[in-house]
């Protein structure tokens, strides 16, 4: 008798509860929609982590389950929040100069107007001219179907490229690790098209919603980013569930041994690399307007890094552990570098959480990776195994 895919993954509705109760006990609380018990800055936090918890799931995928070590998985986070980002500005800033020159004595041609939204968009880096990439930014669909499409795009040429060629291992994570440095490096050249260092900013202003408060606005994308959260959870669910997850689960084991046995281990790469790289790509396009800026640096090596630390610290290979690493970390380190987090006075030395935190979080990895591999959410299969145990 076949059951269905909640009934044989029981973690999942149990997830999916876990997730929808949580958003609606802060929806209560905020401040937009709710008894004003969270601040409208908390909420966007709450929302951004959830985003970030989608990004850990998609690098749980690659790692955790194909062995793919890849430490290039933020900058499609960051390419979709540049495709997002562009539609937010270019609109924005139209309506905007749309209602600056409708008193003009002389009604402004549709090339004026177009020159007038190329000056306050790129006047920043001297230019006044629209770049080709900015082609489709009038359109919101376009910009939607290139949130997932560019950074797909990039993972099938990078990935086609790398595994047809058998690159594994710390050669395949360096490779990933340049490929991202390369392309925070161009973005930040003004010529690249997007501003250069000073990014895309503003994005917290949507456009044509000007009557609506920031307070309502946070919670609206808090409920967008639970719902990506839980469809991407139940796909990745569903992927390791079936053949394909044993599949990749045993390249990650014995890559040789499931070649052997007549599987193209290269095309299962390269789709589980291209897919979380879309995954990752709608994880930004939803955290950059609630973080209402996004410029180069946030595609620096170092962030795909600690997306690396989230997901070992909650447990690679366990989809509940990616999240729960993510948020955890994310969290912690929001209250350690936000300065609420008081310092410590030793009499010869104030220790300041801001100055310790990346330090404390490498060691945190260091000593998870020697005692503690299955992670956090390691604890919670030794209390399962515990309870079954027990019932016995």
């Amino acid at each position: 008798m076949n059951r269905s895919f909640f009934a044989r993954n029981p973690s999942v509705l149990v997830f999916l509860a876990t997730l929808g109760l949580a958003t609606l006990v802060i929806t209560a609380a905020s401040e937009g929609l709710g008894l004003g018990l969270i601040s409208t800055s908390m909420v966007k936090t709450l929302g951004k982590t959830l985003c970030l918890a989608l990004i850990a799931v998609a690098m749980d995928l690659v790692w955790g389950y194909a062995g793919i070590l890849s430490l290039g998985h933020f900058a499609f986070f960051g390419l979709g929040g540049y495709m997002i980002g562009m539609w937010l500005m270019y609109e924005r800033t139209s309506q905007i100069v749309t209602q600056n020159l409708a008193n003009a004595p002389i009604p402004p041609t549709a090339e004026e107007i177009s020159d007038a939204i190329g000056s306050q968009i790129f006047g920043v880096v001297g230019s006044a001219e629209f770049p080709l990439i900015w082609s489709f930014a009038d359109s919101l669909v376009i910009q939607l179907l290139l949130v997932v499409a560019v950074p797909g795009l990039l993972a099938l040429v990078f990935g086609w490229l790398a595994f047809r060629s058998r690159v594994a291992g710390v050669y395949l994570s360096i490779l990933t690790q340049a490929m991202t440095l390369a392309l925070a490096l161009y973005l930040f050249q003004n010529d690249s098209g997007l501003r250069g260092n000073n990014g895309l900013s503003g994005l917290q202003n949507i456009p044509h919603l000007d009557q609506v408060p920031q307070s309502v606005l946070s919670v609206w994308f808090l409920w967008a980013s639970a719902l990506a959260l839980a469809l991407g959870y139940v796909f990745a669910a569903w992927i390791v569930s079936g053949k394909f997850g044993s599949v990749i689960r045993g390249i990650r084991d014995n890559e040789s041994r499931v070649r052997f046995l007549g599987y193209s281990v290269e095309r299962y790469k390269l789709f589980i690399f291209t897919v979380t790289a879309m995954i990752a790509g709608i994880a930004g396009a939803l955290y950059y307007p609630q973080a209402g800026i996004i410029n180069p640096a946030e595609l620096a090596p170092v962030a795909s890094i600690y997306l690396a630390v989230w997901v070992a610290i909650g447990g690679r290979g366990r989809l509940y552990g990616a999240v729960i690493g993510a948020c955890f970390v994310s969290l912690i380190s929001t209250w350690f570098t936000g300065g609420q987090a008081p310092d410590i006075n030793l009499g010869f030395y104030t220790f300041a959480w801001v100055d310790w935190w990346t330090i404390l979080l490498g060691l945190s990895f260091v000593l998870v990776t020697l005692f503690a591999p299955k992670g956090i959410g390691g604890l919670f299969d030794l209390i399962a195994t515990r309870n079954e145990e027990t019932q016995e």
